[in-house]
């Protein structure tokens, strides 16, 4: 079996990666996309997303990071996914999922899933432009408006030789609402000769319990339910037999976030107050004190108000 930390932008950075990672129970992660234009990008903007780069292209806890990359255009993706490689990327993974409306007008992420031999051809780029050692990956939707061609575009990425295939089991119309369609999983991972990445709505053990079942699946990447529950992957791998985490070991896990964002020269109070608040959001899915705190939090305006609410007792 094997456990990807999921991208998720805003959310899933160099800092969150890094903490997650730490926890432990993940093989691989992603990064936040690197959006793709029209030009091949600068060594700094791979470095900024992905600095991991410059460290073999793992975490400090040695978890590989491979970096995701998002964009319509076959030639240029190639390029940027050439020159990741080139930097240590230990794998490329394309963005074919990404919902979000400004994307999707810049002929990028799930608006592609309209253009199945689209797909292929930057896939097929994508993979000739890189070292054969290096996997390349995507990642989808069931579609944009419906499942009409999921399995061509299944076909298109199996024959443009990708490693391995994650889908997110919603179509782009779907969004984030429950339930995801772990039924389609089955029948991708029946259809396709690659690893298929079974994605969406695995927020506890039961649920991957659930989906492992339903989809067949060996290989399954976490999102929101890892950053709610900080040890998912860890309860993943124990098969429910692990201890779940105490609440102070989740607040721990957070102040270890706060710490990382201070180190950072190009990080304002502001936006480490804010990741603190967004994580808080997402933990009270599974903790009653999360839910209480994210109360108070909402209402503070310093970063020592929020430091003195999760209980950093050694504040000058």
């Amino acid at each position: 079996m094997k456990l990807y930390l999921a991208p998720m932008e805003g959310v899933v950075d160099r800092e969150m990666r890094q903490v997650l990672t730490q926890v432990g129970g993940f093989d691989y992660c992603v990064t936040e996309f690197v959006r793709i234009t029209e030009r091949l990008m600068p060594p700094r903007v791979f470095h900024r997303l992905c600095p991991e780069l410059l460290h073999g292209g793992k975490t400090v806890g040695g978890t590989p990071v491979i970096v995701q990359i998002l964009g319509g255009l076959p030639e240029v993706m190639a390029a940027n996914a050439q020159r990741a490689a080139q930097l240590g990327a230990p794998g490329i993974d394309i963005n074919f999922g990404c919902p979000s409306k400004w994307t999707n007008r810049k002929a990028g992420g799930a608006i592609l899933l309209k253009e199945p031999e689209r797909i292929h051809q930057i896939v097929a780029a994508v993979r000739d432009a890189v070292p054969a050692q290096i996997p390349v990956s995507a990642k989808m939707r069931l579609g944009y408006d419906d499942t009409v061609l999921t399995l061509e575009i299944v076909d298109a990425i199996v024959q443009a030789n990708a490693d391995h295939l994650t889908v997110h089991a919603r179509t782009k119309a779907d969004g984030y609402k429950p339930p995801a369609q772990w039924e389609w999983l089955a029948r991708i991972r029946e259809h396709a000769r690659i690893p298929v990445v079974a994605n969406g709505d695995i927020n506890s053990v039961e649920d991957f319990v659930r989906c492992r079942d339903i989809s067949g699946c060996d290989q399954f990447m976490l999102g929101r339910g890892a950053i709610a529950m900080p040890d998912l992957a860890l309860q993943i791998r124990a098969a429910s037999t692990a201890d779940a985490w105490t609440w102070q070991q989740v607040l721990l896990t957070v102040k270890q976030l706060v710490d990382l964002m201070q180190q950072r020269r190009d990080v304002k109070e502001q936006q480490v107050k804010g990741r603190v608040k967004q994580w808080f959001f997402f933990l009270r899915r599974n903790y009653d004190e999360a839910d209480q705190l994210y109360q108070q939090l909402k209402k503070t305006q310093t970063l020592r108000q929020v430091q003195e609410l999760i209980g950093y007792v050694d504040l000058p």
